[in-house]
């Protein structure tokens, strides 16, 4: 009971796996020592779980890869504090094949909104934050920036991302230069050059683009745009009118 915070889950197979016997979860639960919250999930009686508290679990516990993402992410960083966060609902980003269990899902699925996608690897990008009794996940800058253009434009505006773009001024190159190339998304990847140089953030200089795969061929962003003639992609005509660039 000591080995975890308080306000987060124990999950079943984790106690299982410590000795802990689903005979001695039962008499813990008769006990009124932890309470269950749905099949394979208990919380201490009487605690408070917030959503960060459950992601303890998938994350600590069931070792799983789900972390907070996107404008979410941006914003416990202090990196989208001029734009509007939705504050019900935490954007997470997590592998195609790893789906949150159903006691997850049930208690916190007004909480959340889960994109699942293997547009980049689970094990880069990401960066552990304290949340004060616990560290999480969650996606560094520059793959929640990322994260939201593989969500623009149907769910994320283009003109917010690049926004939220022209605030990264102090991303490290090297960290740019991995994702990018094991990004594969064309998309995202056409659309983060575009910003990054339309921004003109020093960091950009350093950016080896001749080794990030491009794709071939013109992607429409979004229908009745303008056409970007270096990246070969159709945007808002509002992101590319001010374009210093004059392609």
């Amino acid at each position: 009971m000591r080995s975890q915070p308080y306000g987060t889950i124990f999950t079943s197979s984790w106690l299982v796996e410590r000795g802990y016997s689903l005979d001695l979860q039962k008499q813990y639960k008769k006990s009124n020592w932890l309470e269950s919250i749905g099949s394979g999930a208990m919380k201490r009686t009487g605690d408070d779980i917030p959503l960060e508290g459950a992601l303890f679990a998938l994350q600590h516990q069931l070792g799983m890869h789900i972390h907070i993402g996107a404008k979410s992410a941006l914003g416990l960083q202090g990196k989208a504090h001029y734009l509007k966060l939705n504050a019900s609902r935490t954007s997470l980003f997590g592998p195609l094949k790893e789906n949150p269990p159903k006691w997850f899902r049930d208690q916190w699925k007004d909480k959340y909104s889960l994109t699942q996608s293997d547009f980049l690897p689970v094990d880069i990008g990401v960066t552990d934050f304290d949340f004060g009794a616990y560290k999480l996940k969650i996606s560094t800058p520059a793959r929640a920036i990322m994260e939201c253009l593989y969500l623009a434009p149907e769910k994320q505006p283009l003109m917010e991302c690049y926004e939220i773009m022209e605030g990264l001024n102090n991303l490290r190159p090297n960290s740019v230069q991995q994702l990018l190339e094991n990004c594969n998304s064309i998309k995202v990847k056409r659309l983060f050059l575009f910003m990054a140089e339309k921004a003109a953030h020093q960091w950009f200089r350093y950016i080896n683009t001749e080794s990030v795969d491009l794709g071939k061929g013109k992607r429409s962003i979004v229908p009745n745009g303008v056409f970007d003639q270096k990246y070969q992609i159709t945007l808002p005509k509002e992101l590319k009118k001010k374009d210093e660039r004059g392609i």
